[in-house]
């Protein structure tokens, strides 16, 4: 399959596909080049929560939202907890989150909206960025799975949700985002047996590659795969990015790589109202 992801900008990866399915659609994926932040947060850090200058990530924000022509008054936030809440958003909740951490939406890694000139943001630095669109009742999502929000299967609750909304899982159009690839991610036991535990035994052996003993490189990517299929979404309807997070270092930052000390990419998805002349 294509990789969904092309280089828009400096800044920017961007999802064209899905952009020609709905014009007003802004989708994509920050890089970490473009911004001015220093040291390890060298340069567009999106992260407030990372102990970069809070000034520094305001701007980074703001230049952001000027590439995007979309401004950071409109935007959205989260406290990402790697749990497996997902809220639904409307204009009451624009601005949290961004220019302060203080009064991002509590304890959240997924949200969607079926409303025009919000833009949803998540933060990233190798877990998985899950992108959600009905085209048919303009409802749009993110969310955020590491391995915890992943075993707890927010991608299928997310699909879940939408049912509410009159969207069936065939009708969900998902994107895997960049991420930690498995040649770089090495997990033990104790994670191991926590995915094995959701998945169907039959699929166990595409997921997971045993390196030595105890130690296995885990496929984050296809294990949310593996769930949204049996969520009922569609396997034509599920495009999933090559990029890693890890070992393309002079696109993004990594956890891993890094050693814990760096910034965060943010996947964000809004839909612009249409522009009226007065």
């Amino acid at each position: 399959m294509l990789e969904p992801f092309v280089q828009e900008t400096e800044q920017i990866l961007s999802i064209p596909s899905w952009k020609t399915l709905e014009s007003k659609l802004v989708v994509g994926f920050s890089t970490k080049n473009g911004g001015v932040s220093e040291g390890p947060f060298t340069s567009l850090n999106m992260g407030l929560h990372v102990a970069d200058h809070v000034d520094s990530v305001r701007q980074n924000k703001l230049i952001l939202a000027d590439s995007l022509n979309f401004p950071t008054s409109s935007w959205v936030g989260c406290d990402q907890v790697h749990e497996a809440k997902i809220e639904k958003v409307n204009h009451t909740s624009i601005g949290k989150g961004v220019l302060s951490y203080d009064n991002a939406i509590p304890k959240t890694d997924g949200i969607y909206t079926d409303k025009n000139d919000i833009l949803l943001t998540l933060c990233f630095a190798d877990c998985v960025p899950l992108y959600f669109f009905a085209p048919e009742k303009s409802l749009i999502g993110l969310a955020h799975a590491g391995w915890k929000g992943t075993v707890k299967n927010i991608g299928a609750k997310m699909v879940e949700l939408w049912k509410e909304e009159g969207v069936a899982p065939n009708e969900v159009k998902a994107v895997i985002g960049p991420s930690i690839s498995a040649s770089a991610y090495v997990v033990d036991d104790y994670v191991l047996n926590q995915v094995k535990s959701v998945l169907p035994p039959s699929i166990h052996h595409v997921v997971y590659n045993e390196v030595s003993c105890g130690q296995y490189e885990l496929d984050l990517k296809r294990v949310n795969k593996e769930l949204l299929l049996k969520a009922g979404v569609k396997e034509e309807n599920i495009s999933c990015s090559s990029f890693c997070t890890s070992t393309h270092d002079t696109l993004f930052f990594s956890h891993r790589r890094d050693k814990g000390k760096t910034g965060r990419m943010m996947s964000f998805i809004g839909m612009k109202g249409v522009q009226r002349n007065e």
